[in-house]
């Protein structure tokens, strides 16, 4: 494995109705909330044993499949590509929750067990019971917005490729041990991402292997080492990280279960920035040089920059789109960009 030698700051007795979000989001570091959700059933079950975690859980699950990812023990939990990357190394089925716990259950302590990973699991939806006991205390301005996302990760040994998310996340180690390796935004250019579409599961991946890095191809993935940093969590343990962040996460037990919460302090009528950069692939990236310099300058004074510099001239009445954004400007604007993108 690859080393980082910054270890992620640790913040011990945080009340779990006191979660300093404001101050989370302002420092904007990744923080170990340490021992924040040590009282939670599920990972006092854990403590237990495993096999007490997956009996909890399984008080909980139904009928309803859930998507679940499968691999053969040759690709060691790392769910990602095939070695031609014409398409993946796992595959994707629906089956009940309840058979992928037997299966885990099965297979504890066998070191050559094939790899089992259910992702990103909407807890509300399908194990909306599991919540009543098991919850982070929200609250604040930072949540108006959006409801956070509450989802669940479930597996044995496996591995989640360096990728971003464009929501702050708390993610909360319940069975289990985990490994976040975190990188700053900038850290993209020394990541190597790989395509576009398809994406192992819906967010862009480094194409480096952490465990076995090709420095030769991957060269500049050693800056990103030396920027980086690392979050060893335990159960109970809680990791914030901030939007955009690229984490690669490693689950280093035989049962791993994660409870993560997703949010966004953006108004909902923001559209997605990932549509912009698609249609800035369309519209920018193959002109001249120069031409891209001057488009350059235009994005830095009308949107990277100080949200009112570029209408602090005009008078109110003539702002338009330059004035601060609301949900009947954004539907306009929307409406005009559908139109001219159908022409």
């Amino acid at each position: 494995m690859a080393e980082i030698a910054r270890k992620t700051q640790v913040i011990t007795g945080i009340a779990p109705d006191r979660i300093p979000v404001a101050d989370l989001l302002e420092g904007g570091q990744p923080a170990i909330l340490k021992d924040l959700a040590r009282q939670w059933p599920l990972v006092r079950a854990g403590l237990e044993s495993p096999e007490r975690a997956i009996a909890y859980l399984k008080q909980f699950t139904g009928p309803t499949p859930i998507t679940v990812f499968s691999g053969p023990p040759a690709i060691a939990g790392r769910f990602h590509y095939n070695d031609e990357v014409t398409g993946f190394n796992f595959q994707a089925q629906k089956v009940p929750l309840g058979t992928t716990l037997d299966r885990l259950q099965a297979q504890l302590g066998d070191a050559n067990a094939p790899s089992f990973y259910v992702g990103s699991t909407d807890i509300d939806l399908y194990l909306p019971q599991l919540r009543i006991e098991n919850d982070l205390t929200l609250k604040g301005p930072s949540f108006e917005q959006h409801r956070p996302l509450m989802s669940i990760w479930i597996g044995n040994r496996t591995v989640a490729s360096a990728h971003f998310d464009m929501t702050h996340n708390l993610a909360c180690c319940m069975v289990g041990r985990r490994r976040f390796s975190l990188f700053p935004p900038e850290q993209v250019h020394n990541l190597y991402p790989g395509p576009l579409e398809p994406t192992p599961g819906g967010q862009v991946v480094s194409m480096v292997n952490f465990d076995a890095p090709d420095y030769e191809r991957y060269p500049r993935f050693r800056e990103a080492l030396a920027a980086g940093q690392v979050a060893d969590i335990e159960p109970g343990d809680v990791l914030f990280y901030p939007a955009m962040w690229w984490h690669h996460v490693q689950a280093l037990d035989s049962f791993n279960t994660m409870i993560n919460y997703w949010w966004t302090t953006t108004p909902r009528f923001i559209d997605s920035p990932q549509t912009t950069l698609l249609h800035a692939l369309l519209s920018l990236r193959d002109r001249p040089l120069q031409e891209k310099s001057a488009w350059r300058e235009l994005f830095d004074y009308y949107v990277f920059g100080a949200p009112g510099r570029a209408a602090e001239h005009l008078p109110a009445h003539a702002r338009g789109n330059l004035a601060p954004m609301d949900d009947l400007k954004a539907r306009r604007l929307r409406a005009f960009l559908i139109s001219r993108l159908n022409r």
